[in-house]
């Protein structure tokens, strides 16, 4: 039976189309149950659509203008994600940090991609602090890699899988974004199709 895959997205969803382009490919045997985004004009909502994909918006703002707490948003998150029972949940491209209260509800099933090497340039400006690192002579290349979330640390967690990008010295920060999203979505789908076998 194919992976049951939740994907939570905040933007374009670049990173989707490539599970959604590998599954329609049965590069990676998966389906995708449902994508979650935060934001009413993310793109990849659109692309999920397409693709016959349902759909959900789960906006902060309306718990921010409550004085609810994030924990309540992410508990509430945790709810809307689990009726639809997935077996790994992905964050690809989702610009909030998630509290427990969501990531204990699908203990170590939580996968995030992250532009950068581990240990290196948490957060979600990681591409441009490699950018302006290589600049200062302090790095020779960057990297994605993609690991699970076991807790709200940023950006760690156990790798399943990393690729390193090189930096060049022609580069323009636009030329190293989109050399690390072409590496992300090759990285992505391999490291899904290396959890669903279980490697």
């Amino acid at each position: 039976m194919p992976a049951r895959l939740a994907v939570l997205i905040s933007g374009n969803g670049s990173n989707l189309q490539a599970i959604l382009d590998a599954i329609r490919l049965r590069m990676l045997d998966a389906e995708t149950v449902v994508v979650v985004s935060n934001r009413k004009n993310a793109f990849g909502l659109e692309r999920a659509a397409r693709a016959g994909a349902p759909t959900r918006y789960h906006p902060l703002k309306p718990y921010r203008d409550a004085g609810r707490s994030r924990e309540e948003y992410d508990a509430d998150l945790a709810e809307l994600v689990k009726e639809y029972a997935p077996d790994w949940v992905v964050l690809a491209g989702w610009m909030h940090i998630l509290s427990n209260a969501f990531l204990q509800q699908f203990p170590y099933r939580v996968v995030n991609l992250h532009p950068a090497l581990p240990g290196q340039f948490p957060g979600a400006h990681a591409i441009q602090d490699a950018f302006e690192a290589f600049q200062r002579g302090e790095i020779k290349q960057t990297g994605v890699m993609v690991h699970l979330v076991p807790d709200e640390q940023v950006d760690r967690g156990p790798v399943i899988a990393t690729a390193e990008v090189p930096i060049y010295k022609s580069d323009t920060l636009e030329m190293l974004t989109n050399r690390i999203h072409q590496a992300e979505h090759r990285l992505l789908v391999n490291a899904l199709q290396r959890l669903i076998e279980g490697d």
